[in-house]
């Protein structure tokens, strides 16, 4: 369930990765993905989008600062990568918090097939039609034992690998359901971690087609890299933490990840 090789192989491939992602978090999107060794393009014209879908090795989708503009260049690109054969990634930041974005997914979702949906539980349940107390584009409060049920759930009905990413992960094909249990508490104090991930999941999935295996290697070692940071900080802040935690992204093939990752598979 885990390729540790494909740590390497991103440095060595350096697949491009387009990302339409939101306004808070697109540098370090950008700076995270060049310091594994891939490519990012940050573009979001419309005018660009058919060329970009082909020329990409993965497309990121994230809807986390959403216009009418986006939407038709996510529509556009998402579209044109499915005609290349190429992996579209989507994360659903702040699904449930507003009709606008809930119609979004759906026409996405619909006219879109995604290799990997990753969000934070709150979001994957309000995909899923299960009930969920989220707080904006926050994951909320809800029974995280039916983190695997959502993941079944989302995975089978879109016929994507699902990652749900939280204090434990949980990732799903709609065959099998696998935990990990890796990650600093400092990680989610820094805005645009999860987008980040997606990002990172989008390079990985972009040099293989066992996109499960991508998904659940990229979420351990990203999750790894938090803890190597956070050891090296005098003290847990998290402005000094985001600096070391790219640091660590930059010098992650030299982390022993096969020997410190906890991932289970529960399903």
């Amino acid at each position: 369930m885990t390729n540790w090789q494909l740590i390497e192989d991103v440095r060595t491939r350096n697949p491009l990765v387009h990302t339409i992602t939101n306004i808070v978090v697109a540098n370090d999107s950008a700076n995270g993905l060049l310091a594994i060794g891939a490519s990012p393009i940050m573009a979001a014209a419309v005018e660009e989008m058919t060329e970009l879908g082909e020329m990409a090795d993965a497309v990121v989708i994230n809807i986390g600062t959403l216009n009418a503009d986006l939407v038709a260049a996510m529509l556009l690109v998402g579209k044109a990568a499915n005609a290349a054969g190429k992996p579209v990634i989507l994360d659903p930041v702040g699904v449930g918090a507003t009709t606008f974005r809930r119609e979004t997914v759906r026409r996405l979702l619909a006219e879109i097939q995604f290799a990997v949906i990753r969000g934070n539980i709150g979001e994957l349940a309000s995909i899923a039609d299960v009930q969920w107390q989220s707080r904006g584009v926050d994951a909320g409060f809800g029974d995280a034992e039916r983190a695997a049920d959502i993941a079944l759930k989302v995975a089978r009905k879109h016929r994507a690998v699902v990652a749900i990413s939280g204090a434990v992960d949980t990732i799903s094909d709609g065959e099998r359901v696998v935990t990990i249990q890796n990650g600093d508490p400092l990680l989610p104090q820094i805005t645009g971690s999860g987008c980040l991930l997606s990002c990172v999941i989008g390079a990985f999935v972009g040099i293989t087609e066992d996109y499960f295996e991508a998904t659940v290697t990229a979420s351990a070692s990203y999750a790894l890299a938090s803890e190597y940071a956070a050891r090296k900080l005098d003290e847990p802040l998290p402005a000094s933490f985001r600096v070391a935690f790219i640091d660590e992204l930059a010098s992650w093939q030299t982390h022993d990840q096969a020997k410190l990752a906890n991932i289970k598979e529960v399903r």
